[in-house]
């Protein structure tokens, strides 16, 4: 997702420090929570106060926008994103319309905090580009890429190759997934419950909707790591690929040691505080089932973990991946 927005910006259609309600108008009044308490009985009470800056799109695109996901947490905002069904059967703009009426949980700038920005940056795609968040994405980089086992369902035709998830149990085993009827579901029993996947989505989710294989996503990777451009495909410039890999927070808070963002990546500023094994400058980042990727420039080196375990909190094989990859570097 946070590739296709860049290609609109290198086309000229917006600028990174653009107010986001310039181009989605529904975020043009946005409102931020404030810590109080009800008089009568003591309990948080969720007040509001204007935003003092307006949401940018480089804040959609570095997580600094004072959103937030409604089910990774419990404030007051989340349970109002959970309220609201925010990531239930909705269609991108029906979805925008409805995330832009609860108020922010920091102000726009001031915190790094995951959340369903890049889900509203593929509403700005669509609206950026006049296509369907889908088409833009098929047209514009999986097709250039040949990445052709990648997209929103998967076909009647590639179900028996479909990965099945996995859930963890109390007595440390894992056992498949429920699939949940309806997104809504999901939302509700995450993460207990997952889509099927098997049928076009209505939310075509950039943060989270995409089903892949190994391969198409180390030509994606790859792309990347050669600066933008594929198998004589160019899908992006040097210095943009540059810039969305360097970090963008500076001394915006959320973020752990040695860590920064970019546009789209976590990135990686010194190993040592971050006590993990890499490169200065290595970007990365990873899926709610245990999938991660990273890119490391300096080495030349692309890394791909597809695991299959929701929630994956608490198991390590990603980490030990990544350990067994860079200690296997000897000369």
């Amino acid at each position: 997702t946070s590739v296709a927005v860049m290609m609109l910006y290198e086309e000229g259609k917006f600028q990174l420090n653009d107010p986001v309600a310039k181009y989605l108008p529904e975020f043009a009044k946005m409102q931020v929570a404030i810590d109080d308490k009800d008089p009568q009985t003591g309990k948080p009470t969720l007040k509001t106060a204007p935003a003092k800056r307006p949401v940018t799109v480089r804040d959609l695109l570095r997580h600094t926008a004072g959103l937030t996901y409604g089910f990774f947490s419990d404030t007051l905002v989340d349970q109002e994103y959970r309220k609201a069904r925010i990531l239930s059967d909705l269609n991108l703009a029906e979805f925008v319309t409805n995330l832009s009426k609860i108020p922010l949980l920091y102000e726009p700038g001031t915190r790094w905090h995951y959340s369903v920005s890049v889900d509203v940056l593929g509403r700005l795609v669509e609206v950026l580009s006049g296509k369907p968040f889908d088409q833009f994405l098929l047209e514009r980089i999986f097709t250039p890429l040949d990445m052709r086992d990648t997209g929103f369902y998967v076909p009647a035709d590639k179900k028996d190759r479909f990965a099945k998830l996995y859930s963890p149990t109390k007595d440390g085993k894992i056992q498949p997934a429920v699939i949940c009827a309806t997104r809504q579901e999901c939302v509700e029993k995450f993460p207990n419950a997952v889509p099927s996947y098997l049928e076009p989505p209505t939310l075509l989710s950039g943060g989270g909707g995409l089903v892949s294989t190994a391969y198409d996503y180390l030509r994606f990777c790859q792309m990347l790591l050669n600066k933008g451009q594929y198998d004589g495909k160019r899908l992006l410039s040097r210095k943009t690929v540059q810039l969305m890999s360097s970090d963008n927070l500076g001394t915006i808070p959320g973020m752990g040691p040695g860590a920064g963002f970019g546009l789209g990546f976590a990135v990686s500023k010194a190993p040592g505080e971050a006590g993990m094994m890499g490169s200065p400058g290595e970007y990365n980042w990873g899926g709610a089932a245990g999938t991660r990727f990273w890119i490391d420039p300096q080495e030349e080196l692309i890394g791909i973990f597809m695991i299959q375990i929701l929630p994956h909190t608490g198991l390590e094989y990603g980490s030990e991946f990544r350990v067994l990859t860079y200690q296997s570097i000897a000369d």
